[in-house]
């Protein structure tokens, strides 16, 4: 009865438009009123404790930092620097937009902010040399979800926030993955370009040792970025939190002294950020009602032993919830899947022995997939509107088709071999 309530709440309130984070907190009170009762003071300390988190608090900091760097145009600096190194790979400056989008990710923490921030400088400069519209958006998109996986990530911080798994160690965890699917993307880029020379443009050049030093010296700022937010945590000098919030103040600096920050496009960025994490706000509001709901009558353990009952392997479960991710990355936001999920799918997973933090990497991939997911994914949404009309949703959406499909042969590569995931954390830690 409780399964039945939860599922036809959640999809009357969905289909008739409610918020997702209105939906998830009123189906949370109706299970508490109608099977435990006492919802109201319930639902309050849900929400109390799910906000009254240190840890949760590097969340708007992270926010912030990724909306001041794309109000500095730093992201433009960082482009010229790097794109000097792939001047004669076969494929050129696609390459170019895999490693922006690795280094922008390295300090931005969100997955929008970084297709965003590549976009608005690549996409201009590739169309100007005769580089294919979708095929660029394709990739910038693919390339935007490096910023959730590599640290410092928005999502590893809530997933280790909210499953009491260590930030340290999910960060660390991210490096190898998030490298790995970077060398993915641009292997792929180069063998296209091999194999179809009609692709792009043959824009190769002959370009000097002095110069390319010269453009890396230019990413300088960068550097003392990545310093502020992942040197001093992993020095042991910062928490996460300390760590977004010298990451910000930085930002700042950086943005005012180098960039092109301009007090107003501070006060923009800072609304932007406010929006933004009360969008996200909401829904965990929501979601942490209806996990003290689904916590209190016990539905993973039931869960957990139904399985059981079933016969169920570890590997079948792991591909069911693939699946499902899947199914739900085409109709709600990451942020939205994991915190409605994560609740019964954690337990599980535990369950049937597999690693917290490995298992937060995968759902980190999961997540990056759903963005590149029509209907709603993100990513593929914020680079279109970048192209004015020149590329539409559905040519955006199968150019991303192999960066998706090799986001899933990773997630059977770390099936297969743990060690890439769990091998620095097990050093470190």
């Amino acid at each position: 009865m409780v399964w039945l309530v939860m599922g036809v709440s959640l999809a009357v309130m969905l289909l008739a438009g409610f918020p997702i984070g209105v939906a998830l907190g009123l189906t949370g009170f109706l299970i508490l009123e109608l099977f435990v009762g006492g919802a109201l003071q319930l639902g309050i300390t849900a929400g109390w404790n799910a906000f009254n988190s240190f840890t949760l608090s590097a969340v708007p900091a992270f926010i912030v930092l990724g909306e001041v760097l794309l109000a500095s145009g730093l992201g433009a600096r960082i482009y010229s620097g790097v794109s000097p190194l792939f001047r004669r790979v076969p494929g050129g400056l696609m390459h170019t937009n895999v490693a922006v989008g690795t280094l922008f990710g390295a300090v931005s923490g969100t997955s929008l902010a970084t297709a965003a921030a590549v976009g608005s400088v690549a996409y201009p400069q590739l169309i100007k040399r005769g580089y294919p519209a979708k095929s660029v958006v394709g990739i910038l998109a693919a390339s935007g979800t490096l910023g959730i996986i590599i640290p410092p990530s928005l999502i590893l911080i809530i997933y280790g926030a909210t499953m009491d798994v260590s930030i340290g160690k999910l960060f660390l965890a991210g490096l190898i993955p998030g490298f790995l699917l970077a060398a993915m993307f641009m292997g792929l880029v180069a063998v296209r370009a091999r194999l179809s020379p009609d692709w792009l443009p043959d824009d190769r050049e002959a370009v000097s040792l002095a110069v390319i030093l010269r453009s890396l010296v230019d990413l300088w700022p960068l550097a003392i970025l990545m310093f502020a937010v992942l040197g001093t945590i992993y020095m042991g000098i910062a928490t996460p939190t300390e760590a977004a919030s010298l990451g910000v103040v930085a930002a700042i600096v950086l943005g005012f002294t180098v960039g092109e920050l301009t007090m107003k496009g501070l006060l923009h960025a800072l609304i932007a950020a406010v929006r933004g994490f009360g969008a996200i706000a909401l829904i965990f509001l929501g979601a942490s009602i209806l996990s003290q709901a689904i916590s209190i009558l016990g539905l993973p353990a039931q869960l957990a032993q139904t399985m059981g009952a079933m016969a169920i392997g570890k590997y079948e479960l792991l591909l069911g919830i693939v699946l499902l991710y899947l199914v739900l990355g085409c109709l709600f936001d990451g942020i939205s899947i994991m915190l409605m999920t994560l609740p019964l799918t954690f337990p599980l997973m535990m369950n049937v022995g597999f690693d917290p933090v490995w298992y937060g990497i995968v759902v980190t991939i999961l997540i990056e997939i759903g963005m590149i997911t029509p209907p709603v994914g993100i990513n593929l949404f914020v680079l279109v509107s970048l192209t004015k009309g020149a590329v539409n949703i559905t040519e955006a959406a199968w150019e991303a088709i192999p960066y998706w499909l090799l986001m899933l042969v990773s997630i059977a590569l770390f099936t297969l071999v743990p060690g890439i995931v769990t091998g620095l954390p097990n050093l470190f830690y």
